[in-house]
């Protein structure tokens, strides 16, 4: 979950060089960098994972089946025989950190992307510039959208059906959805799309 926000969050960075500093991209965005970007993605979800299940194997549990599509952590708490007021606590705070820290990086990035492309005194220039944002950014929205409802949901509000499809959404469609969305950018992708649809333009 965290590292599916960090990698967004890295995109997103590689996104604001690219538009924002294109004659230093290389520069700045080189082996040594992009290495030590990918290990703190790592890192974070190993240390967002460990603090989890440290807690949560410390509760009783009344029962083994889970009632998911996988052991997320709120199904989980759910077997509890106790109240897991602390973990309840735990994966909120968890949440907002992975989900708010990451979101509002997103946001200065795009804000900084935007402002720059507004600059850019063609229209074509402009158009061609934020279609190298657009798959990202329609990723970003889908992912937090789900992610956001399924986490920061009260839990009174939640019924089984509700949060597997939700769950689904977020783990399962949105990086299937990924290949898609980033190989519309692709000419051949394009004309390929064009051919099968019988049109002459991909709206």
């Amino acid at each position: 979950f965290s590292v599916v926000k960090c990698v967004l969050i890295l995109l997103s960075y590689d996104r604001y060089v690219a538009i924002c500093n294109p004659l230093r991209y290389t520069i700045i965005m080189n082996w040594r960098v992009c290495t030590i970007l990918a290990s703190s993605v790592c890192a974070t979800g190993f240390f967002f994972s460990l603090i989890q299940a440290v807690s949560i194997f410390r509760l009783p549990f009344c029962n083994s089946l889970i009632e998911h599509f996988f052991c997320d952590v709120r199904p989980i708490l759910d077997l509890a025989c106790e109240v897991p007021v602390v973990n309840d606590i735990l994966t909120l705070v968890l949440s907002l950190l992975a989900i708010t820290a990451p979101a509002t990086f997103l946001f200065v990035s795009y804000v900084l992307i935007i402002s720059t492309i507004l600059k850019i005194a063609s229209a074509e220039g402009r158009k061609k510039t934020f279609a190298t944002c657009a798959s990202h950014l329609t990723v970003v929205v889908i992912h937090y959208g789900c992610a956001s409802i399924a986490y920061f949901k009260p839990k009174s509000e939640n019924t089984r059906d509700q949060d597997q499809l939700i769950s689904v959404t977020y783990t399962v469609i949105t990086p299937l959805l990924n290949p898609v969305v980033y190989s519309l950018r692709n000419k051949e992708v394009q004309d390929a799309l064009r051919k099968v649809m019988g049109r002459k333009s991909l709206s």
